[in-house]
């Protein structure tokens, strides 16, 4: 791989800062209303937390690598035959928390059973995704990350332009994890490792490699039990 402190300053280079509009003291009602109007403008992100609204529009840059990392994640459960349900940016919503937001991409893994062929998640009933994927190149005013929190999302992906880290809900915070718990054959740094692959490698090519990466620990793994 190419050395880390330069691999990551360059990635860092080729996230410029998003289109953001903030908004202050917005109803509920209104935020509702903004989600269901801009339905059909799926590039558009909406955060909301107790009155205070994030509009963002998203560069070429940040869907990239958002669309690599959820791609990581379906040819990995391809290959391991795990079943998921890919809700990509729904908006999910606590009215009782007065919060919400849109993930970059989200998955449910071990509770992909729970929603299977559900139209409608309430998330005061079932359970909220298992996993979340956070493209952060912003210096937004929005804490997100303590949304998902409050969401309950049990884990996140954030890359914040110059690291990876793996964030797991451990008593209502996030900490790091070195190991993914939705996917335990992942570690943050492998995580990175493809990502700086991404700068060098086109995405077919990078997607097949990764996908002999995962066949390559399924047999490490077999050799090991055998």
């Amino acid at each position: 791989m190419n050395n880390a402190i330069a691999a990551n300053t360059t990635l860092a280079e080729t996230l410029p800062p998003q289109n953001i509009t903030i908004l202050h003291g917005i109803q509920w009602d209104t935020y509702q209303n903004l989600v269901r109007d801009l339905e059909s403008q799926p590039g558009t992100k909406l955060t909301y937390d107790n009155g205070t609204l994030e509009i963002l529009m998203p560069l070429p840059p940040h869907e990239t690598f958002k669309k690599l990392l959820g791609r990581f994640v379906e040819v990995t459960t391809e290959e391991l035959g795990i079943e998921i349900r890919s809700l990509g940016s729904t908006t999910w919503t606590r009215e009782d928390l007065r919060k919400g937001l849109e993930p970059d991409e989200c998955y449910y893994i071990q509770n992909e059973l729970a929603v299977r062929g559900k139209d409608v998640i309430d998330l005061t009933l079932d359970p909220p995704p298992d996993l979340a994927i956070e493209v952060d190149n912003t210096s937004s005013s929005m804490n997100r990350m303590g949304i998902y929190a409050a969401l309950r999302v049990p884990e996140v992906w954030r890359f914040d332009c110059e690291t990876l880290t793996i964030c797991s809900l451990v008593n209502e915070e996030y900490q790091p994890c070195e190991i993914s718990l939705a996917l335990p054959i992942f570690k943050a740094a492998v995580l990175m490792q493809f990502l700086e692959l991404s700068l060098t490698m086109g995405e077919t090519s990078l997607i097949r490699y990764v996908r002999q990466w995962v066949k390559e620990q399924l047999a490490k793994s077999s050799t090991v039990i055998e």
